[in-house]
């Protein structure tokens, strides 16, 4: 090997425990020991994630490609209570068409001892045992392959480089009508077209909820327009009637919407580019020149159709006659704050619902738990909700109601709403003019949605694989209340001057781009606000200097960090650029003798201080 070869950091791999066990291995438990000699790559995931899910699918490549060198493994890593929930892990390995190894770590052990801080986060293990290399956030695949053909030609020529096949075990299929399906939409003579997410189709069903009609896309995950047999889908969601002839359908890992004709079952695309928006893409135009991220729903109002873009947590909106679409509320930012469109923040909206009087759109805004609505004028305003770290299953005054990542909203005609709340396996009511909330029916399994039928309600029960028709009661259901927050312990962090790190290590053959303005951003903000007494807003440093209030005992930091980072190469006019951005919300308590640094990894490793299974010897350098 060549002297000049930079050393690399390397930190012994702590050790992959979880209490939940391993999927996709065929009940084989593994060991890091029976990996040495592949290159490991961890993901730190959980299913309620977006970002998550957008790893998932930039994965899968780089597995095709390096299916003999390199291992990936999923390490389930749950926020909700529900996600700790074993049966509920194997549902979501199976929804999102996960073919890697997952170990349910439902006691977050193997988080802790790896020092992640945010979902997703992906870690590199080299064949010999060692962490190389940790990225949070999405955007890294690029760089982590880097890694592996470095790491593949470093570990050939030591002779610790072992190839073969991976782990992997295919469960057996379900031979279900449905799978996993996600919304459904009523259509003229009463049937029903629902997106058949897991097995990338839609179908028609008849009027009793249960008889195919017809299926629509070849059931092969890919973006193919054309007729109904042969056109293709991927993991679509949301389905809106664009009139009593065609459906618009957010297809949502082809960042698309397409335009289903209902005569003849042709398929057209009509916005997205089939890739997925970043940082610096322009957010309006001709609709499909302009990338989409992670379309999740869609609603006709005011003559447009309304997009909950869960990728980016926003709500755009695409118009049917002039082809265009532009971002009509939601600044990128995940969290939850009303007022106009432009300063509002949405957390993986993924439900939309017209008002019976058209005066609202509704939204399930997921991950802040929350039911919120538009009016007219494009103000954001929020019914039921408190932020992304409270959540559970109360009825009562909406002020103190709680809801457990929610899906879907319906409009009800007498202008209240029904809410699928998906974690608490229940369809929930809020009724504006008294200001409660209720309980409508209870053990539905993943519920994501609800249309009207005449005097009934039927319910997509995803993870039950079917619809379930019930009649609206009169009377709520008792449930007894429960509430809970985010299963993350706190940082313990000393009152007073707190330094925040955000680390960023321009991958090799790369430097800090200024394609998309500064190279590096950092936002600082906190819940309460009067956790700050200095420090918070934006700059373009990635460490900063805060001040805590010794007063406000405990609360979360909101840190968002971008860094843009562009091929080096002085003979490429046009370099490669790649924009890395996560948003991390960190829990804290302010005890004496708390630390009073905070890294948190964007990309690299954390040299100066914390860092994954760090031990006396744990840490060497290596060529």
């Amino acid at each position: 090997m060549n002297d000049s070869t930079p050393r690399r950091v390397r930190v012994r791999a702590p050790e992959l425990v979880g209490k939940g066990g391993w999927l996709n291995t065929g009940d084989q438990q593994y060991t890091l020991a029976d990996l040495r000699g592949r290159i490991v790559i961890l993901d730190f995931w959980t299913f309620c994630c977006i970002n998550c899910l957008h790893v998932l699918d930039e994965l899968r490549e780089l597995e095709e490609k390096h299916a003999d060198t390199v291992v990936v493994i999923g390490v389930h890593s749950p926020k909700f209570v529900h996600e700790a929930e074993h049966a509920a892990v194997v549902d979501a390995v199976e929804r999102y068409g996960v073919e890697h190894p997952v170990l349910d770590d439902p006691e977050l052990a193997t988080w802790k001892q790896y020092a992640v801080r945010a979902w997703p986060t992906l870690v590199v293990i080299d064949p010999e045992g060692y962490v190389v290399a940790q990225h949070a956030g999405e955007g890294h695949v690029h760089a982590i392959e880097r890694l592996v053909a470095e790491l593949e030609g470093e570990h050939a020529a030591k002779g610790t480089l072992r190839r073969g096949d991976g782990p992997y075990v295919a469960p057996e299929p379900e031979p279900t009508v449905l799978r996993f399906p996600g919304k459904a939409v009523a259509l003229p003579g009463g049937a029903f077209l629902v997106s058949d997410t897991t097995r990338h189709q839609l179908v028609e069903l008849a009027a009793d909820g249960e008889s195919v009609l017809r299926r629509i896309g070849s059931g092969s995950r890919g973006l193919a327009d054309g007729p109904a047999a042969y056109a293709a889908f991927s993991e679509p969601q949301g389905l809106a009637a664009l009139d009593d002839t065609s459906v618009v359908v957010a297809d949502t890992v082809n960042h698309a919407l397409r335009r289903v004709d209902l005569a003849t079952g042709e398929v057209t695309t009509v916005a997205g580019t089939g890739r997925q928006w970043m940082q610096g893409d322009p957010a309006s135009g001709a609709a499909r020149e302009v990338s989409l991220s992670s379309p999740w729903d869609v609603a006709v109002w005011q003559g447009r159709v309304w997009i909950a873009m869960a990728g980016v947590h926003q709500l755009w909106a695409y118009d049917p006659g002039g082809g265009t679409v532009e971002v009509t509320a939601g600044t990128t930012n995940e969290g939850l704050v009303d007022g106009p469109g432009a300063d509002a923040w949405f957390a993986q909206p993924s439900g939309l619902a017209v008002s019976a009087d058209g005066e609202r759109l509704w939204l399930a805004d997921s991950e802040t738990s929350a039911l919120r609505w538009v009016d007219r004028e494009g103000a954001v305003h929020t019914a039921v909700g408190t932020g992304l770290f409270d959540f559970g299953h109360r009825d009562g005054a909406a002020g103190q109601a709680l809801l457990q990542h929610p899906l879907g909203v319906t409009a009800l005609p007498d202008g209240s709403v029904a809410v699928a709340d998906t974690y608490n396996h229940a369809l929930r009511r809020y009724d504006p003019a008294t200001g409660e909330v209720t309980t409508l029916a209870t053990e539905l399994r993943e519920p994501s949605d609800a249309v009207l039928a005449g005097q009934d309600i039927v319910v997509v029960e995803s993870a039950g694989h079917r619809l379930t028709r019930l009649r609206l009661p009169e009377e709520a259901v008792r449930v007894e209340s429960v509430a809970h927050r985010t299963r993350r312990a706190a940082t313990e962090v000393g009152p007073g001057g707190l330094r925040l790190d955000v680390i960023f290590q321009a991958p090799a053959g790369q430097k800090l781009g200024t394609r998309y303005g500064p190279s590096t951003r950092l936002l600082v903000s906190a819940t309460p606000p009067a956790l700050l007494r200095a420090g918070e807003g934006a700059g373009t440093e990635l460490s900063r200097a805060v001040e805590l209030d010794p007063a406000v005992t405990e609360g979360v930091l909101h840190v968002s960090a971008m860094a843009a980072s562009c091929d080096d190469d002085p003979a490429n006019p046009y370099p490669a650029c790649h924009v890395h951005q996560q948003d991390w919300g960190v829990p804290v308590r302010l005890v004496e003798g708390g630390t009073g640094r905070l890294a948190l990894v964007l990309a690299g490793m954390d040299t100066a201080g914390e860092a994954p299974g760090t031990e006396p010897g744990a840490v060497d350098q290596t060529p």
